[in-house]
């Protein structure tokens, strides 16, 4: 299958009504499940068409689309919602957050602990399509699956840089936020474009409501797979711990430390490939500028609300001893949380310790502070406490 480049630009995003439109005529489908997705849609749509956020024709393709997949995805779990009502009865029991900032090593960890085949996790494909998870066996006979994974096959020949950044596939194990987002609420649109009002907005938001769709999400998917302990990750989840324990009073927080001045400086550097082409303004300095305030705030709002639960609920790890022992990391993690380290998980977590180091999802990536127009001072000074 080819694109026609034509098909990937756009003069304007459109409007917040004519995306939902696109996504209505999309899927079939017209039942939202309520209205609180919309106020940050549109705030967001209303940013993206203006001035500041400096869209090209190729930005404005793809910003539309990221609105339009947070609709889509809204839509075809309200759907499945409504046709599984038995989903509202599956457990989700002392499910494990792996949360910090970029780049600190949360999404090695998270693969790690996904491996033992006692967890579970949030799958590409099913983050865009939620669904109950089908038999793996049968999910190269979905329609919707294999043009996702045409998708990534395609990108990663164009674009080997972002592959050695953050190595994705259909099958990858993956982060929450386009759960989040179901709700209007997501971070992950400031790490791609100048949006200052929504920002602002988002800033003051009470996350509750996304996290209970975000579990509902979580019992739908894990339908067939209820004695299974999920393992999640999201950066993002710095900005509303609160939110998250009011929703998931059990959590198990694992916490990753790395030097602020390497997590912004990667951090830029993975927003400025992600969205290379797509703005005249959410480029260079801007990146830094925004970047540093969004990840400097979530860092505070985590250490300001972490004092509130019990710490016996979280595990700190630091890069570098994850780095210098994977394997012994992820079982530190289940000593602490008191979970059964059983041979099949530590074979299966040694497993994808070996891949990590060899294949195709081996991190490589090299990045600057000066490219974003920041200093390491600046970045101290943002994180200190």
């Amino acid at each position: 299958m080819t694109d026609n480049i034509m098909e990937r630009e756009r003069a304007d995003v459109g409007s917040y009504d004519d995306i939902v439109a696109a996504a209505v005529r999309t899927t079939g489908m017209d039942d939202f499940g309520g209205t609180a997705h919309e106020e940050g849609l549109r705030i967001l749509v209303d940013d993206l068409a203006s001035a500041e956020a400096g869209l090209t024709p190729r930005g404005n393709y793809f910003q539309r689309s990221e609105v339009k997949s947070a609709l889509v995805g809204r839509l075809l779990t309200q759907a499945q919602f409504n046709q599984r009502p038995e989903h509202a009865d599956v457990p989700v029991v002392r499910p494990i957050f792996v949360i910090g900032l970029p780049r600190t090593g949360t999404t090695a960890l998270h693969r790690l602990l996904h491996a033992d085949p006692a967890h579970q996790g949030l799958e590409l494909w099913l983050t865009q399509y939620p669904q109950p998870r089908p038999p793996r066996e049968t999910w190269e006979d979905d329609p919707i699956f294999a043009a996702m994974q045409r998708g990534f096959s395609a990108h990663h020949v164009a674009n080997p840089e972002f592959m050695g950044i953050h190595y994705m596939d259909a099958t990858s194990v993956e982060e929450c936020w386009r759960l989040l987002r179901q709700t209007g609420k997501s971070n992950s649109y400031e790490s791609l474009a100048h949006v200052p009002r929504y920002t602002e907005w988002l800033a003051g938001q009470d996350w509750t409501d996304a996290y209970a769709r975000h579990r509902q999400n979580l019992q739908l998917i894990g339908l067939n797979d209820p004695e299974k302990r999920w393992v999640l990750k999201n950066p993002s989840h710095l900005t509303a711990l609160d939110a998250l324990m009011a929703v998931y009073p059990d959590a198990l927080i694992v916490y990753t430390h790395r030097d602020p001045v390497v997590c912004i400086a990667s951090a830029c550097s993975l927003s400025a490939e992600t969205t290379a082409g797509h703005s005249t303004t959410f480029a260079g300095e801007t990146i830094g500028r925004t970047q540093l305030d969004l990840w400097s705030r979530g860092y505070h709002a985590f250490h300001d609300a972490r004092p509130r639960y019990d710490q016996a609920q979280f595990a700190d790890v630091a890069f570098a001893d994850l780095l210098a022992d994977p394997v012994g990391t992820a079982r530190s993690i289940y000593e602490r949380f008191g979970l059964d380290w059983t041979p099949e998980a530590q074979a299966e977590i040694e497993a994808i310790d070996r891949e990590s180091k060899e294949g195709a999802a081996r991190p490589s990536h090299r990045y600057s502070l000066d490219d974003y127009g920041l200093t390491e001072d600046q970045v101290r000074d943002a994180f200190a406490r």
